[in-house]
C-alpha cells in the first residue's frame, strides 16, 4: 500500500493490530501500536484496549498494568472494556487486592459495572467455591438495574455441579427459564456430564433428548461428555456406539474423544480395541483439540 503511494489511516492501522492480537503475536502487536504512535497517529481506547486485552490474555499483567497507566498518563479515559479486561486477568490470577483496586477506581472515576464486570466477578467468587458471595453479587447487579444473562447463569449451573448440588443447579434453570431465557448447548453439557458423574445415567441421557427436541444439535463435548459417562460405567459397547454416532452425525472426534475411549479400552483390559483407535489417530492426521468443560 504505502509502496503505490497509499498512506493507511489509523483505521487500516487498527484493523492490523486487532489482526495481531486475535492471533496472539502479542510481541509484534505491542512493537505495531508504537509503530503507530511514531508515525504521528494517536491510537484511541478501542485501539489501546485491543493491546491490553491481548497481554492479559497472555499473563503478561505487568505489560498490560503499565500500558493502562501510560493510557491514563496521556489523557485517554480507560472506559468499562479496559477495566473488565485487566479485572478478569486479576480474577484468573487470585489477584484479589488489585480486583478491588480497579473496582475503586472505577467508583472514582464514575464508571458503572456492566453485565460482563459483574459475570466476571461471580465466576471468580464460584471458582473459590463461594457460591453465597456470587449470590450476593447478583443482588447487588439487580438493584443496579442489571439482570443475569445465560452466561450468569451457566456460571452458577456449573458451579453446582462441580459441588455436586445438581438438584440446585436444575432448580437454577427453571428460575432461568421463569425470566424468559432458555438453556444453551454449554448448559445442558455442564447438566450430563454431572448426572453421569453421579452414574445417573437416564437422567443425563434425558437431558440429551431434550436438547434435540429443543432443536440443540449436540456437540462434540456432548458427546465427550456422554461417552465419558459409559466409559465410567465400564460400558465400552455403549461408548463406542455413541462414538460412531457423532461421526455419522458429522460431528468430528476431537483428541479428548480418543483419549476417553482409549482410556476406558485400557482401564477394560481390551487393548486391541484401545491399539486400534490409537492407530486411528495417526492414519487421520491432525485431531482437533477442541477444549471442553469435563469437569
Amino acid at each position: 500500500m504505502i509502496g503505490r503511494g497509499y498512506q493507511p489511516d489509523l483505521i487500516v492501522y487498527s484493523t492490523m493490530l486487532n489482526g495481531l492480537c486475535k492471533t496472539e503475536n502479542t510481541d509484534r502487536a505491542v512493537r505495531f501500536l508504537r509503530m503507530i504512535e511514531e508515525r504521528g497517529f494517536e491510537p484511541n481506547i478501542v485501539a489501546y484496549n485491543t493491546v491490553i486485552d491481548c497481554l492479559c490474555k497472555n499473563s503478561l499483567l505487568k505489560e498490560a498494568f503499565d500500558l493502562f497507566s501510560e493510557v491514563k498518563v496521556k489523557g485517554i479515559r480507560p472506559n468499562i472494556v479496559s477495566y473488565n479486561c485487566l479485572i478478569h486477568a486479576t480474577c484468573n490470577l487470585g489477584q484479589q487486592k488489585e480486583t478491588r483496586q480497579l473496582l475503586n477506581e472505577m467508583v472514582d472515576n464514575n464508571t458503572s459495572c456492566d453485565i460482563v464486570t459483574y459475570n466476571i466477578l461471580i465466576d471468580a467468587h464460584c471458582k473459590e467455591g463461594m457460591i453465597y458471595k456470587a449470590v450476593d453479587i447478583v443482588d447487588t447487579m439487580v438493584k443496579q438495574g442489571i439482570e443475569p444473562n445465560i452466561v450468569t447463569y451457566n456460571i452458577f449451573i456449573d458451579a453446582y455441579c462441580k459441588e455436586g448440588m445438581v438438584s440446585k443447579a436444575v432448580e437454577t434453570i427453571d428460575t432461568m427459564r421463569k425470566q424468559g431465557i432458555e438453556p444453551n448447548v454449554i448448559m445442558y453439557n455442564i447438566l450430563v456430564y454431572a448426572y453421569f458423574n453421579k452414574a445417573m445415567v437416564s437422567e443425563a441421557e434425558d437431558i440429551v433428548e431434550t436438547m434435540i427436541r429443543q432443536g440443540i444439535e449436540p456437540d462434540v463435548v456432548t458427546y465427550n461428555a456422554i461417552i465419558n459417562g459409559h466409559c465410567l460405567q465400564n460400558q465400552m459397547g455403549k461408548a463406542r456406539r455413541v462414538f460412531s454416532l457423532m461421526i455419522e452425525k458429522g460431528c468430528a472426534p476431537d483428541i479428548l474423544s480418543y483419549n476417553i475411549m482409549i482410556n476406558g479400552y485400557c482401564k477394560s483390559k481390551r487393548l486391541d480395541e484401545a491399539l486400534e483407535l490409537f492407530h486411528q489417530i495417526a492414519q487421520n492426521g491432525p485431531i482437533p483439540d477442541t477444549v471442553g468443560n469435563l469437569g
